[in-house]
């Protein structure tokens, strides 16, 4: 597909400068772009690219400044990375509509309801009384369990898994190998100590406009749901346990935990690798910094907690700053201990004269 500098600005409601009939059909880095690619400037690490680069438009920012002419047409935004992430999603959409139709081996069940302009591709597996949306994209190897529903425009990738009774919305899309809905991890003790299965009756919500990347896992609900909110966003690789509420807008990223019952609140960020237990509520605006491990609720919003066990960030900066002094005060206490022996050695000293 190919498109002007003038549908991109129409697009992105860019000010274009050079000429708009300009073309491309594909899109690069700066510092590698060539002739007939887009590429974007958000970086100010990046802007001698922007004299150098073989690219025939680039978005920049409304704020910057030339310090040479430029080769490209440019199109001035307020933001170019946002501008450049729409228009990546502009054209991955235009992609993905293109895909309709039922593709060869694929088993639906007859009781399943299905949208308009929907696409399922080979080896799918569509269950009893399933309810799928409009323009829904299914990828290879998807399984959809009994009465799951799947809302409009959602993109559902290779392998994804998705198991009885759960509710998917709209605008969601869920990475090749994701599990939802695959049983939480509940165990009864038993006095002569083996374990007996408590059994998992509810199921996951997803609202719309949620993304979970690849090979995560999302267990459904004891009894009641497992809910991400809407506009949630979920990285790869990351466990959400049963009767967890991810709240709205809030983003995990990959490799993180979060435990059973453990009530997340809107516009949430917890990096990397963090840990959190069960059965505790998380502030709306809370950050939890990368590898933190949060074993108690965080009750005031927009707090931000780092280490293992979390404690607030200004608190642990000045402790990792006292820490760094460690060595240094030693050595005053250890110089004070040899003035104050000294000072009693001659004490004493004093005392036998006399």
């Amino acid at each position: 597909m190919q498109f002007s500098a003038a549908q991109i600005a129409a697009i992105i409601n860019a000010s274009a400068e050079g000429d708009t009939s300009v073309t491309v059909d594909s899109f690069g880095k700066i510092e590698e772009a060539r002739a007939g690619q887009l590429s974007f400037l958000a970086n100010p690490k990046y802007e001698d690219f922007l004299y150098s680069t073989g690219a025939s438009i680039i978005i920049i920012n409304h704020s910057q400044v030339l310090k040479q002419p430029v080769q490209a047409t440019l199109l001035r935004v307020p933001d170019a990375y946002s501008a450049f992430a729409t228009l990546l999603d502009t054209y991955q959409q235009l992609k993905t509509q293109q895909l309709v139709g039922i593709q060869d081996h694929v088993y639906i069940d007859s009781s399943a309801t299905l949208g308009k302009n929907i696409y399922v591709a080979a080896f799918a597996y569509i269950g009893e009384k399933v309810n799928i949306g409009d323009d829904v994209k299914i990828f290879p190897h998807v399984f959809i369990g009994n009465n799951v529903s799947i809302g409009d425009n959602s993109i559902i990738h290779p392998g994804v898994k998705i198991y009885r009774d759960c509710v998917i919305g709209s605008n969601v899309t869920i990475h090749a190998g994701t599990v939802i809905g695959s049983d939480g991890f509940g165990f009864a003790p038993q006095v002569d100590g083996t374990f007996k299965k408590v059994p998992q009756i509810g199921n996951v919500v997803i609202e719309n406009n949620v993304e979970v990347g690849a090979n995560a896992t999302i267990d459904r609900a004891t009894i009641g749901s497992t809910i991400i909110r809407e506009g949630a966003k979920l990285d790869n690789l990351i466990q959400v346990a049963h009767n967890v509420e991810v709240g709205n807008n809030s983003v995990i990223a990959a490799q993180a935990g979060v435990s059973g019952s453990t009530k997340i609140g809107n516009n949430v960020m917890i990096g990397g690798q963090a840990g959190i237990v069960g059965h505790i509520q998380i502030a709306d605006g809370a950050k939890i910094n990368a590898q933190s491990g949060v074993s108690k609720s965080i009750k005031f919003p927009n707090t931000i907690v780092t280490g293992s066990p979390a404690h607030e960030y200004a608190a642990a900066l000045r402790s990792q700053a006292l820490n760094r002094k460690l060595p240094e005060l030693e050595k005053r206490l250890s110089d004070l201990e040899r003035v104050i022996r000294l000072l009693k050695a001659d004490q004493e000293d004093g005392q036998t004269t006399t």
